[in-house]
C-alpha cells in the first residue's frame, strides 16, 4: 500500500496537486508550459467536458474529431514535470481508494505542445519541430531508477564531455521520443534533438547583469553530432516529459513552435498565431 505522505489526496478524494479524479483522464494528454495557453484550445474542440485550477495547473478535457482529449498546464521546468506525471500516472494506474497500483496498467500518450529556440540557423521562425530526443541538463532524472537507452549512450557522452570541459557540474540525461508517435507525423515536419535547459537566461546563454560561465556554451551545443544526430532546438521540458514516460511506460512526443532562432538573433513577428497553428496542427495529428 502507498503511504499518505507519498501519495496525497485532497478531501475529495482528488489527486494533490492537479485537483483531479480517476474519471477525469484520457488516453490522449497535451501539456502545454503557460496555463493561459490552454484556453487558446477551446476555440477549437468539438466539445468541452470541464476546465479547472489549482495553482498554476489548468486541466480542460474536451472532444476534437470524436475522440477525447485532456490539456493539462504544468508551469516552466521539468521539476512540475515530475509533479504532472506522477499524478497522472497515479489517476491511470493507482486504486485511490486501496492506495494500491492496479494489476493491469494503462499507457498514456503524452504530447507538448510548446514555444522553443531554435539553435540552428536553417531552421527558421514561425516552423515547427519535433524533438526525436530530449537531452537534459537537469538532474530530475537522476533521482529515478531508469535504464539509458543503449542508442542514448553516446549523445550522453558527448553531452558529459563538453559540460566538464567548460566546468559545468552537471551530468546529462537522454530520453527519446516514443517512435509510434513519431510515425504520426507528416514527412514535411522538421525533426531533431531538443535541449532541455534549466533556466531562461544563463543556461540559454542570455547575459543580462550576471557574466555567463560559459558564453560560448550554445555555440557548442550548435556543433554537436552524433551519428548525423544534430541538436536543433533548446526550451525547458521535453527532456523530463520523455524521461518520466519512458519509466512509466508511457508513450511522448514533443512538439515545438520555433519563436526564436538564437544563431540568426531573430524573433517572430506573430508568436501567437504560429502556436494556434501549431494547435491545430497538433490536434489533426493526435486524433489522426
Amino acid at each position: 500500500m502507498i503511504g499518505e505522505a507519498d501519495l496525497i489526496l485532497n478531501p475529495d478524494g482528488s489527486i494533490y496537486h492537479l485537483g483531479l479524479l480517476p474519471e477525469q483522464i484520457c488516453d490522449n494528454i497535451i501539456l502545454v508550459g503557460d496555463p493561459d495557453r490552454v484556453k487558446m484550445f477551446e476555440p477549437f474542440l468539438d466539445r468541452i467536458y470541464f476546465t479547472q485550477r489549482v495553482r498554476e495547473f489548468v486541466s480542460l478535457m474536451g472532444d476534437y474529431n470524436g475522440q477525447s482529449i485532456l490539456i493539462v498546464s504544468t508551469g516552466i521546468g521539468t521539476d512540475n514535470i515530475d509533479i504532472v506525471f506522477t499524478e497522472l500516472d497515479a489517476l491511470a494506474n493507482i486504486d485511490l481508494a486501496s492506495r494500491k497500483v492496479n494489476k493491469k496498467k494503462r499507457s498514456l500518450n503524452f504530447f507538448r505542445i510548446g514555444t522553443s529556440g531554435a539553435l540552428r540557423k536553417e531552421i527558421p521562425v514561425d516552423s515547427f519541430v519535433a524533438s526525436t530526443h530530449g537531452i537534459g541538463l537537469d538532474v530530475l532524472m537522476h533521482f529515478y531508477e531508469r535504464q539509458e537507452d543503449e542508442k542514448c549512450a553516446p549523445i550522453k557522452v558527448g553531452i558529459d564531455k563538453i559540460l566538464k570541459k567548460e566546468r559545468i557540474p552537471s551530468m546529462s540525461y537522454v530520453a527519446p521520443a516514443s517512435p509510434s508517435l513519431l510515425k504520426k507525423l507528416p514527412k514535411s515536419f522538421q525533426k531533431g534533438m531538443t535541449l532541455t535547459l534549466p533556466g531562461f537566461y544563463g543556461p540559454q546563454g542570455r547575459t543580462v547583469r550576471v557574466n555567463n560561465k560559459s558564453p560560448r556554451f550554445l555555440d557548442l551545443m550548435r556543433a554537436f553530432e552524433m551519428d548525423g544526430k544534430v541538436i536543433s532546438n533548446f526550451e525547458m521540458e521535453t527532456s523530463a516529459i520523455y524521461g518520466m514516460a519512458a519509466v512509466m511506460g508511457h508513450k511522448a512526443m514533443s512538439l515545438n513552435a520555433i519563436i526564436a532562432n538564437r544563431e540568426l538573433n531573430t524573433f517572430s513577428s506573430h508568436p501567437k498565431k504560429t502556436v494556434e497553428l501549431l494547435i491545430q496542427t497538433g490536434l489533426d495529428i493526435i486524433t489522426s
